[in-house]
């Protein structure tokens, strides 16, 4: 009841405001999956929209890695916000930088200096790489988070085979054609069996002096498995899979040094022109701004109540990878894209009740399972309890991306460029893109 009664007290202070101004305005910082699904579920709801975001499309994060390692194109998996709310009557869509929040007067400034005043807002800004506290790392170790990043760790594999192609000196040939992937959550996994499916067959008989199968994929996970989030029995079941594709896993190994040429652990050096980061993320540095309303998290996460709103002030929601949520049984909600849009359809509709002079319910978490792809016909997955490897996990994992992707035109494409794939054991996206090394040059 404490709860309710604050939130009717706090109502009541704002409602001469919302009454000057018409209808009350929601503004939505981020159009990732928490953000477009709060936007969404407020389509028919008596407000005005604002979504923010400093890129004009919306990104299928969990394919990102198929356009890092060739298998889509990036516009495959992305759609502008605009276009996907093109329909919805009562909202706006503003490219833009977040520069600052002023919770006391109820504002959000962009980066132009222009000010949007709010009844509502919602904060769904995802997440980008944490290096734990080595960023100096960054540059030798791209993460993948946008497209920029898929488009740049694309470039490096396969400029990593054209350069050994052209290279005598066997030593160096054999770090090129070394590849480093580190962090063993899904990401890290799926990367590395898609970098083992390209070494082991989309690029064989492609080359004169080298043979792509030769190349070695070591997988580098600190924990003393790989996929910690999955039963066991699948972290083993993937480990097998791995070997298939010819990917090293190496476990309880913690990344103490990277540079240029390779990375070192403890006193071990792995000599690697192509490293991959795929261990850590950190929030937005936007959640800064609210943290003399709520003690972030190591992550730069902002505890929210059950009901996903900041505590004391219920007219502002954090969703998707900027919240810490707890779910009934006290355990935290997992950082994941299913997650992230059902908080943003929960803070809509928590919205809509408080418009309509209701109170706010508690969120209630939907774990809809775990999926992770490996490579051809492989992949686990747990589900409710169940666990499946093999043919009919990978199924399952494809069923459920293309199921979740926005618009037709994209199930569509990314449909038949996995059946291209899947026939051929081509990669269509085989595009080495911007500005090329100069020693590539000279020998080419």
């Amino acid at each position: 009841m404490a709860q309710v009664d604050q939130f009717v007290t706090v109502a009541d202070t704002v409602r001469p405001t919302i009454a000057a101004r018409g209808k009350p305005h929601v503004v939505i910082i981020g159009g990732g999956f928490a953000g477009l699904n709060a936007a969404k579920g407020l389509a028919e709801a008596p407000v005005k929209v604002t979504v923010i975001d400093r890129r004009n499309h919306h990104l299928f994060a969990p394919l990102l890695y198929q356009v890092a390692t060739a298998q889509l194109s990036p516009a495959n998996i992305a759609q502008p916000i605009r276009s996907i709310l093109r329909k919805q009557e009562n909202a706006n869509v503003l490219l833009g930088e977040v520069a600052g929040i002023d919770t006391q007067a109820r504002t959000v400034e962009l980066d132009s200096g222009r000010i949007l005043a709010y009844d509502y807002l919602v904060v769904a800004v995802g997440a980008t790489h944490s290096y734990f506290g080595h960023d100096e790392w960054a540059p030798m170790a791209p993460g993948l988070k946008t497209i920029d990043d898929a488009t740049e760790i694309r470039k490096r594999i396969l400029l990593a085979f054209e350069h050994a192609e052209n290279e005598p000196d066997p030593r160096k040939r054999e770090a090129m054609l070394t590849f480093v992937v580190i962090g063993g959550g899904p990401t890290g996994v799926e990367l590395a069996g898609a970098i083992g499916e390209i070494a082991g067959h989309t690029l064989v008989k492609e080359f004169e002096n080298i043979d792509p199968r030769d190349s070695r994929i070591l997988l580098l996970e600190g924990l003393p498995r790989i996929l910690p989030m999955f039963p066991e029995a699948l972290s083993v079941d993937a480990e097998k899979d791995l070997a298939k594709f010819g990917v090293q896993v190496r476990t309880n190994s913690l990344v103490t040094d990277i540079d240029e040429h390779g990375v070192n652990i403890g006193d071990e050096r792995i000599d690697a022109n192509t490293v991959i980061w795929a261990a850590g993320v950190q929030v937005s540095r936007l959640t800064q701004v609210l943290r003399n309303l709520a003690e972030l998290d190591r992550a730069g996460r902002v505890p929210v109540e059950r009901e996903l709103h900041i505590a004391g002030h219920p007219e502002i929601f954090v969703v998707g990878d900027a919240a810490s949520v707890k779910t009934r049984d006290g355990k935290p909600v997992p950082g994941v894209a299913p997650a992230a849009m059902q908080e943003g359809k929960w803070a809509a509709a928590n919205i809509v009740r408080a418009v309509n002079g209701h109170s706010y319910t508690p969120f209630r978490y939907q774990d809809k399972g775990s999926l992770a792809t490996i490579g051809r016909h492989q992949a686990v997955a747990s589900v409710k309890g169940r666990n499946f490897n093999g043919f009919l996990a990978w199924w399952m994992w494809m069923v459920v991306h293309v199921f979740y992707l926005n618009g037709l035109r994209n199930r569509t494409l990314v449909i038949s460029q996995w059946a291209f794939s899947y026939l051929s054991f081509g990669r269509n996206a085989r595009l080495i893109t911007g500005e090329q090394p100069k020693t590539l040059e000279k020998k080419s």
